[in-house]
């Protein structure tokens, strides 16, 4: 970037520094948009451009048009013709905490003193930016937002989009409109190209090995991709219209540019207008009449931003009213009347400093990323990701040493996307599997043939197993005893002091007393580094006693516990089985198994024919279920459980056993409830005998819909399916499911 004269008066480490930012900002600019791969996070970006913008705000005579604050979009594409907007495309500026949103807010009520104005708050999606021209109706033009004013011309590849029409759904199309949305790929859709392109992969790995026999060059493997919105990006700009084809694009429009034979008054009414026209508008969007509707809307979507099937990194809030946008104005760079509220990245990008070994509660082990130094993702910091498999980790093309980007999507643990592999130097190196479990030596193998995983066969005596058996049984999929945690288990099972544990296997759990936990000490490490603590007076290692406090009486969490696993002696079976850490038997196979054996030793005697008869087992499961039973010292975990008196079957006989009203039926929850959690109303309703998935289709009787239901509850309205709010579901689960139809909501009319 070519220096301004006047900014020789700029003191020297400003001067060096913006300079230093510009060409960094500018690379990075050039990698997301000109080559669709991020070489650091959104976040990271953000705050160097912040940086950038701090040094210009107190030296003005460097904002240059060359500068990138001044910049909107990025670089076009070099075999791509080139379109002029007819209106420009702007950015938006971002708020990350309240107060920023309230500065806003605040100069938005300054400018329209006495005015009434509404704000529409809308999902920001993590996609790429078009524009559609129409004409008399008729799609002319498609292009990238690409610097603002200039974009590259992709019409024949949106013309392949099947939510974009050739024509607009009017009998008196306007002369002339531009629609502003953005092209992505749903979060399930990308997951399932990237799992087919996997598929690809391993069959042109068999394919090479015979090529190479013969001597003859072998297939290039495809490259994964490392999230859904560059993936969209990349196959927009193709060459080949047909190749874009085959991608799974969708689109949302959220805007008007240029207009010619109508008017619009307010931007909500703008949406409903371009439905009429048959353009996929979002259905996500809210209008309030205050700065507090914004936030808790914000609020709302931060929890369930994965209740929509496409990325989202925030909330776009704008001024509803179309003339008050245009008192309001605009900058060279960005509209005044709208602002982006960004959510804490799920994405990131870091250094791979090596791939270490996990192995879990039925011995599966799985290869973990470990970074050079912790990223933020999603609010939190981390340095750890799964990669799953060690076949995961050759699908994903990842090296030691190579910057990766990593994902944080709600509850799940951070895994690795894929390298970024233009930043490569030649030091990185392929990862090795080991051969054996590193807590126990056995040799790692695969279980049963076609399992694609490697696992540790020594289920009884592996301390890994034991400690993350424990674990799991106090989580909230299992029994929820609250102070049974990752720490607590090791506590239990590998302290320093006694030299022998409480807890040989989970077999004892129930019988654990305050005597024997009160002289457990245990080492502290870093959990960075896995490096035990050094106490900073001593120089010794830190160990501390972790049931007692400094009196040597019991801590308020050890009495919790106990008192904890005591009322888990109660939990219902389905728990109790999950508790087991049964291979295969996740909470959805043991609530079938309750449902239908209602009782423990029944399910021990049964013929793996009869357990996979049971809806929701089938032959894996039971042949599971059978290796495991057949094993002395699992039926020897189960008796000292009963003899603890741990409830091992469902209350009542078969005979007295509750009715079960709602037998054969399906039902679907989504939003948010005022009476039930959401696994709290699934445990409701499969107590009452209904079958719950995650999905709806035309075989769902009922869907029940609390507040912000999404894409769900659409899809319900599209099929005319029985809809209950807070209400009729307290029907459905009182009076039965006759009663729920009549209170359910209308569905609309062909």
């Amino acid at each position: 970037m070519e220096e301004s004269p006047v900014a020789a008066d700029v003191p020297e480490p400003d001067r060096a520094r913006h300079a230093e930012l510009a060409r960094e900002l500018e690379e990075h600019r050039r990698r997301y948009y000109g080559d669709d791969a991020a070489s650091i996070s959104d976040a990271e970006f953000d705050a160097l451009m912040r940086e950038l913008m701090a040094i210009e705000e107190r030296h003005p005579e460097l904002v240059t048009p060359e500068s990138p604050s001044q910049k909107v979009g990025g670089a076009l594409s070099e075999h791509l013709a080139k379109v002029t907007h007819l209106e420009r495309l702007l950015s938006l500026d971002n708020a990350f905490n309240d107060e920023e949103l309230d500065a806003w807010a605040e100069r938005v009520e300054r400018e329209l003193a006495g005015q009434e104005y509404h704000f529409l708050c809308e999902l920001k999606i993590d996609g790429l930016a078009v524009n559609l021209t129409y004409e008399h109706g008729r799609l002319v033009r498609a292009a990238t937002r690409g610097t603002g004013r200039v974009g590259d011309d992709i019409t024949a590849n949106a013309l392949t989009i099947a939510d974009i029409p050739q024509r607009l759904a009017t009998d008196d199309p306007p002369e002339l409109v531009e629609i502003r949305g953005e092209v992505y790929m749903s979060t399930a859709d990308f997951e399932r190209f990237n799992a087919g392109l996997a598929a690809e992969n391993d069959r042109r790995r068999e394919e090479n090995v015979r090529l190479l026999a013969e001597g003859r060059r072998p297939l290039a493997l495809e490259t994964l991709y490392s999230n859904p919105r560059n993936t969209a990006a990349g196959s927009l700009r193709m060459k080949d219209p047909q190749a874009t084809a085959a991608r799974p694009l969708r689109m949302l429009v959220h805007g008007i540019g240029a207009r010619k034979g109508f008017d619009i008054d307010c931007q909500s009414h703008a949406y409903q207008l371009l439905h009429a026209w048959g353009l996929p508008t979002a259905t996500h969007n809210r209008v309030v009449d205050s700065i507090a509707g914004v936030k808790e809307f914000i609020a709302h979507y931060g929890e369930h931003r994965h209740s929509v099937d496409h990325e989202i990194d925030g909330v776009v809030v704008k001024v509803d009213e179309i003339a008050l946008q245009g008192r309001l104005s605009a900058t060279s760079k960005v509209p005044r009347w709208a602002i982006a509220w960004k959510y804490p990245p799920e994405e990131a990008v870091g250094k791979l400093e090596r791939i270490e070994v996990g192995i879990g509660r039925t011995g599966r082990a799985t290869p973990y990323a470990v970074l050079a130094a912790p990223v933020l993702i999603a609010g939190s910091m981390v340095q750890y990701a799964t990669l799953h498999n060690q076949e995961v980790v050759k699908a994903k093309g990842v090296l030691l040493g190579d910057t990766v980007v990593l994902r944080k999507a709600g509850e799940v643990i951070p895994e690795i996307l894929g390298p970024v592999e233009s930043l490569r130097d030649g030091t990185e190196q392929a990862f090795v599997m080991p051969t054996h479990c590193h807590e126990c030596g056995s040799e790692l193998r695969p279980m049963s043939e076609g399992d694609i995983d490697l696992r540790c066969p020594n289920a009884r005596y592996c301390p890994a197993q034991i400690r993350e058996r424990i674990a799991y049984l106090g989580g909230r999929a299992a029994l929820d005893v609250e102070d049974l945690g990752y720490v607590a288990a090791v506590a239990l099972t590998q302290p320093l002091e006694p030299a022998t544990p409480p807890l040989a296997d989970e077999g004892d759990i129930f019988n654990l007393t305050v005597e024997q936990l009160l002289p457990i000490k245990v080492l502290i490490r870093d959990p960075k580094t896995s490096l035990p603590k050094i106490d900073e007076v001593t120089g010794e290692q830190k160990i501390v006693s972790f049931f007692a406090n400094l009196k040597g009486e019991p801590k308020k969490t050890t009495l919790s516990l106990l008192e904890n696993l005591e009322a888990a002696k109660q939990r219902p079976l389905a728990r109790i089985i999950t508790a087991l850490s049964i291979r295969r038997v996740g909470p959805v196979a043991a609530q079938a198994l309750a449902r239908e054996f209602r009782d423990l030793d029944r399910i021990a005697a049964a013929s793996e024919e009869e357990l996979a008869a049971t809806e929701g087992v089938g032959p894996g499961i039971a042949a599971a279920l059978v290796q495991w039973f057949a094993e002395d010292w699992h039926r020897d975990i189960i008796e000292k459980w009963r003899a603890a008196g741990v409830r091992l079957a469902e209350e009542g006989s078969d005979e007295e056993q509750a009715p079960r009203p709602l037998e054969g039926l399906t039902v679907v929850v989504t939003g948010t409830l005022t009476d039930y959690t959401r696994d709290g109303a699934k445990e409701a309703l499969q107590h009452l005998g209904a079958k719950v998935t995650g999905s709806v289709s035309k075989k769902t009787d009922f869907v029940v819909a609390g507040d912000n239901p999404g894409s769900k509850y659409d899809k319900a309205m599209q099929l005319k399916l029985a809809v209950l709010d807070d209400d009729g579901f307290a029907v459905l689960l009182a009076q039965g499911p006759e009663a729920a139809r009549a209170v359910a909501a209308p569905t609309p009319e062909d």
